[in-house]
């Protein structure tokens, strides 16, 4: 797989827990401070422990003021995505360009269809996706007046804005054929995790998205490619994202050289602000280096 020398990126992936907010308000500080670039916040409305993902990026942004902030991922079944591309365009103009848009199809189907979502089937729900970043773009475009007539969705002459403040991305968290296909053809970035699509498995799921790219005319060098990784540094054990911070270095280096990853969102497995800052201080400015050190040799 090509590197595709994007700029390295680093992020955080604090819990949305309503128990821990002080702790996740903790985190966005210590990540912005420690030179991170992006916080992320998983979207479970169903969840009865989490806070709406919405009102906690909005509460993340007025108390932080270069992070980006985005939703990994938010959940679009329970969020309309013309009603959801007008929220995100307002965070990133209250912001001054400081959000970003990640999409996801949907699961756990039973709690999303409890809470008066549909209930829909894997193929059902890549439709519904393709069809929600269509809708989102028309939603940001400076026509007077926008129309779509899809299966899950439709607008009938509304009249979009605001605008985002900046080229704001479309970043889908995906793993089937289909929908990396979709990535290929029609989002700006893509966001796995390691929990469900370990190092091993990217290559060929990021090769597809670059088949789709090129069959429809996009470089494929474009397409932001995002991980999410869930792990303890100085953890037991010697499985990948588990042991000490030259192991976790090496390991990031070798994906984004080897891989095309370019940007790396850390969960630490225990949500503890102390390893988010471990990793601020001592992960994320060693990749860089040697990443850039790997680039200028090959």
């Amino acid at each position: 797989m090509p590197d595709y020398g994007n700029p390295l990126r680093f992020g955080a992936f604090p819990a949305p827990d309503a128990a821990a907010l002080d702790e996740t308000l903790a985190i966005a500080r210590a990540a912005e401070r420690g030179g991170l670039d992006l916080i992320g916040i998983q979207d479970h409305p169903y969840q009865r422990r989490h806070l709406d993902t919405w009102t906690l990026m909005a509460t993340i942004l007025a108390r932080t003021e270069r992070v980006t902030v985005f939703p990994d991922v938010a959940n679009l079944p329970l969020r309309p995505p013309a009603v959801m591309a007008k929220a995100a365009a307002s965070l990133d103009v209250v912001s001054g360009g400081r959000f970003e848009l990640g999409l996801g199809a949907g699961a756990f189907w039973q709690a999303v269809s409890a809470m008066g979502g549909p209930s829909r089937t894997p193929p059902e729900a890549a439709g519904a996706l393709e069809e929600a970043v269509e809708v989102v773009r028309l939603m940001w475009s400076d026509r007077s007046s926008v129309r779509f007539d899809g299966r899950h969705y439709r607008l009938a002459g509304v009249k979009p804005g605001p605008r985002p403040v900046h080229d704001m991305g479309i970043w889908l968290g995906v793993g089937g054929p289909r929908l990396l296909a979709a990535v290929g053809r029609l989002a700006d970035g893509w966001i796995p995790s390691n929990t469900y699509f370990p190092p091993e498995k990217l290559p060929a799921m990021s090769e597809r998205i670059d088949a789709a790219a090129r069959d429809a005319g996009r470089d494929p060098a474009r397409i932001r490619r995002l991980y999410n990784v869930m792990g303890t540094v100085d953890g037991s054990g010697d499985a990948p994202l588990q042991g000490p911070p030259r192991a976790w270095v090496e390991e990031l280096s070798r994906l984004a050289v080897e891989v095309g990853m370019d940007t790396f969102v850390f969960a630490p497995e225990d949500g503890s602000l102390a390893q988010v800052e471990r990793f601020a201080a001592e992960i994320a400015p060693a990749v860089r280096e040697e990443v850039a050190r790997l680039r200028g040799r090959g």
